[in-house]
């Protein structure tokens, strides 16, 4: 029974039967396989399940979880996915909150937990890592050998959505996006066919990996160029939102994106509010690629003032570790973003202030919404980052390096699903609005106008146009291999993620 029967039928008819196709598709795999599967309601199924960011996702109710051991195994759940109709997510870490892309209700969800590996070659300086990991096991395994990769910022984000998204790393001043240390991919293709991609082998495809999401296969295993690592020095500063601190702290951090002097120095500058006035602080997270910083580098910030510091020396795992507390357990989560060029210093005060204020007012629109907590991050993005991306052989976001950037992160948590509504309102109403201010300053002329500024796939909320903001060549080149891999759209129709729009 095809979909499009299943909709000329009585809807709850058909959402019987969409069940019956899920169900036997776990059946499948439990006969003709060996693969671990995790029935529902299951202790262990309920374990995987509370693994997401957020409760939406895990209120999702797959018909089972499988776990594949092998790329072999991913190959043969493909083969039996192919013999249906229904739709089915990949779950890496479960970091991404929007609902469907790496989680389901109805079918079966693949889980890449125990496709965990992390190979160090002393030889060729690599580290083959499975997309199961997240970042803080993968740094711990790596302690040892004085040597880490390029990847997420908390211990807790997952290795496998985090690099098709391109990943921006404490370490992309030293080395550019995550995916430019991606030397090769082994991924399972929609015709469950196994292939490697690289700079030599299907390198279209090795290109549009390298944050393309996941609209090619399932990828099984990346080989990421490995770095000299010893021990690192970070943090958290955390201070009171007070409007001189505000102002002196979006100066700051505008000045450090544009000085950026020192390419080991990493960090991201948060917001956060709880809407009944409880917390209104900035928090900030430091990294330097060395045992201390040297003099100068973060004194911008630390003149300021922090009522509380925490950085110290230490290995990169337990920083990434310690990172964890900002992810908010229990709660429903959104996340999106925009991308701003980077003011002069002249006007920079107004502009950044206005972007805070315009967060400010819309998530004020909310402040009733039980459990509710706001939060804005100023990522930098500067040029030298697309300087590096382009050496090594570039990826799909193809920043120029004639400007600076910053990221904005925007996020909201809260306790009710049945809020949901209107937090998607709201987020929408404050990237919408912080685009809007960008081209009002850029039709005045106090941002540079003709700017390339797409969106970071890893903070997107699900309905911004990811690959519409993509470079027209890129997009063509998105197409193009989704066309040569996946004719008959098999990750288009079936799974989540941001879509690659027809050509």
């Amino acid at each position: 029974m095809t979909f499009s029967t299943l909709k000329r039928i009585a809807p709850w008819a058909a959402a019987l039967a969409a069940s019956v196709i899920a169900q036997n598709t776990c059946e499948i795999v439990e006969e003709r396989t060996s693969i671990s599967t995790l029935k529902l309601l299951s202790i262990d199924f309920n374990e995987e399940q509370s693994h997401y960011w957020s409760t939406a996702c895990g209120d999702l109710k797959p018909a089972c979880i499988l776990e594949p051991e092998t790329t072999e195994e991913v190959a043969a759940i493909v083969s039996i996915l192919r013999e249906n109709n229904e739709t089915f997510a990949i779950k890496s870490g479960g970091h991404n909150p929007n609902n469907y892309f790496a989680s389901v209700d109805g079918g079966p969800l693949i889980s890449t937990k125990k496709l965990n590996e992390v190979i160090f070659d002393a030889s060729s300086k690599t580290v083959r890592v499975g997309p199961g990991n997240r970042w803080d096991e993968v740094g711990e395994q790596l302690d040892a050998t004085g040597y880490t990769v390029v990847g997420g910022r908390i211990g807790n984000v997952g290795v496998g959505g985090y690099l098709l998204g391109n990943g921006l790393s404490f370490m992309s001043t030293e080395y550019g996006w995550a995916a430019n240390s991606i030397l090769e991919v082994t991924i399972v293709l929609a015709n469950a066919s196994i292939v490697t991609a690289s700079e030599t082998s299907h390198p279209e495809l090795w290109m549009a990996l390298k944050g393309g999401g996941n609209n090619f296969g399932i990828v099984t295993s990346y080989v990421l160029q490995a770095y000299a690592q010893g021990d690192v020095w970070g943090g958290n500063l955390e201070f009171d939102a007070t409007p001189k601190n505000t102002a002196a702290i979006l100066a700051a951090v505008r000045n450090f994106t544009e000085n950026y002097s020192d390419g080991k120095a990493g960090i991201i500058l948060t917001a956060e509010r709880t809407l009944g006035t409880l917390l209104d602080i900035w928090i900030m997270f430091l990294y330097y690629n060395g045992p201390e910083p040297p003099q100068g580098v973060f004194d911008a910030f630390l003149d300021i003032g922090p009522i509380i510091n925490t950085c110290k020396t230490q290995r990169y795992s337990e920083l990434l570790s310690g990172n964890n507390w900002a992810v908010v357990k229990g709660s429903v989560y959104t996340i999106g973003t925009e991308t701003m060029p980077l003011p002069s210093q002249e006007d920079g005060p107004e502009i950044m202030q206005s972007i805070y204020d315009h967060w400010v007012n819309v998530s004020d629109t909310v402040k009733f919404v039980p459990g509710v907590i706001a939060s804005i991050a100023f990522q930098p993005l500067p040029k030298g980052v697309a300087t590096i991306a382009k050496s090594k052989g570039g990826d799909m976001l193809d920043l120029d390096d004639d400007i600076d950037r910053i990221i904005v992160e925007l996020d909201y948590s809260f306790l009710f699903k049945s809020d949901y509504e209107k937090i998607d309102l709201t987020m929408r109403a404050t990237y919408d609005g912080i685009q809007d201010i960008v081209k009002g300053y850029q039709q005045s002329g106090m941002l540079q106008s003709d700017v390339y500024l797409p969106i970071f796939m890893n903070d997107g909320f699900y309905p911004q146009d990811y690959f519409g903001r993509l470079r027209p060549e890129k997009l063509q080149l998105a197409q193009k291999v989704q066309a040569e891999v996946d004719p008959d759209g098999f990750w288009k129709d079936r799974t989540g993620g941001f879509k690659i729009p027809a050509a």
